[in-house]
């Protein structure tokens, strides 16, 4: 079967979203053959990659991006989604093209997954597989209100957005195109018009980097203390704040704990005026954005990996963590969290902001036992087999299959 797939994030050798992008077409080349746009920005990194695996299948990268003058004031996650948006109409023309001299009948819109953002308009109506796609999550006000006023803000607009995003056309439109609709979370299907229920499918982007974690992994030993980690961009939604909280709640039990936070963002200020509000000093360092290896690094010195977002987020490093053989702390968000079991993870459910971060205290101080880490950490890389990107590659082929013969 031949798919067109539009990934506008889609690199090797990195995380997050455009590490997901790349890891889709890698596992959905094994499959079918494949084109896939994706920015110019990434053909760099794409055809190195590409000259040192000449056994990879049968994969055709179509490459754009808007002109430099047009694209100048955009620099990193600034401006983004109106980027993003442009490059979406700009190479509808470029999709309809391809898709027509090469006689493909499939089209995959795979990043970004946000169920509110554009799709081509060309694209959508062929046979569509739209995700996985989120964005239809929201964070309740209790929370909010501890948030600076432009992220306070921020959630409050997306509340009100998701409220009546059954009222949004082109969402709407999307939908009734849609053959097939992969939701990250629950919130997400929940939230697709009813009359459409039918065509969604509960399906993760992310799945376990078995092979780049293949060695057993050891956590760095330092006077008893035992490390967590939290990373990703320093958004108010990740909840870094409901683990400092919690940090110094447990830190009055036991003083032997440190945490490292890998990132940066626009909430990074707040979170280092939590940090010193509740005088952690040196049990808390701010590592900032770093390189991929740097990031391994650090996940291969911690004890724990917590993710306390309150939404889908830092899905890759929690898969990173299953991997590792590390124990995860986390929040339940409904979506990645389905691949979790108590068997290998604590698992807070997302109940009201004070009970939370008590939760997140408890997991903490749960997982300074050097035993039960181990345990919990043994059954992560058990689990982590069935969660590898070969295992959801072949999950990706069974449904795509399954909706095109449907």
């Amino acid at each position: 079967m031949k798919i067109f797939v539009s990934a506008y994030a889609c690199e090797p050798g990195l995380g997050s979203e455009i590490g997901v992008g790349w890891h889709w077409v890698l596992e959905m080349s094994r499959y079918f053959e494949l084109w896939v746009l994706t920015r110019e920005s990434n053909r760099l990194a794409i055809e190195a990659w590409l000259a040192t695996h000449p056994e990879q299948g049968e994969i055709h990268f179509l490459y754009f991006d808007l002109p430099q003058w047009a694209r100048r004031w955009k620099k990193g996650l600034r401006g983004v989604r109106t980027y993003y948006n442009l490059w979406q109409y700009a190479t509808n023309r470029l999709v309809k093209r391809t898709m027509q001299e090469q006689g493909i009948k499939v089209f995959h819109h795979l990043t970004y997954g946000n169920a509110l953002w554009k799709v081509s308009s060309y694209g959508q109506r062929q046979f569509f597989i739209w995700g996985p796609v989120g964005g239809l999550e929201s964070i309740p006000e209790e929370y909010t209100q501890h948030y600076q006023w432009k992220s306070g803000l921020t959630e409050k607009l997306r509340r009100i957005v998701v409220v009546y995003a059954s009222w949004n056309p082109a969402f709407v439109k999307r939908c009734r195109q849609a053959d097939l609709i992969l939701c990250k979370t629950e919130e997400t299907q929940r939230r697709i018009p009813q009359r459409y229920a039918d065509k969604t499918l509960l399906f993760t982007d992310v799945a376990a980097d078995v092979a780049c974690y293949q060695s057993k992994q050891t956590a760095k030993e330092e006077q008893g203390i035992t490390r967590f980690i939290t990373v990703g961009h320093l958004d108010a939604w990740r909840g870094f704040d409901l683990v400092i909280e919690a940090m110094s709640a447990a830190s009055k039990v036991n003083t032997h704990l440190h945490l490292t936070i890998v990132g940066e963002g626009a909430d990074k200020q707040r979170l280092e005026k939590l940090v010193e509000h509740h005088t952690l000093g040196k049990k808390v360092t701010f590592a900032g954005k770093v390189k991929m290896d740097t990031y391994r690094k650090l996940m291969e010195e911690a004890d724990v990996v917590v993710n306390a977002a309150l939404k889908e987020g830092a899905v890759t490093v929690s898969f990173d963590c299953m991997a590792m053989g590390k124990p995860l702390l986390c929040v339940d968000t409904g979506g990645y969290t389905r691949s979790f079991t108590d068997e290998y993870a604590v698992i807070v459910p997302r109940t009201d902001r004070a009970s939370v971060i008590e939760k997140l205290k408890q997991g903490i101080l749960r997982l300074t036992d050097a035993k039960e880490r181990q345990r919990l950490g043994n059954r992560a890389r058990e689990a982590a087999a069935a969660f590898s990107w070969e295992q959801h590659g072949k999950a990706m082929k069974e449904a795509i299959e399954r909706a095109y013969k449907g």
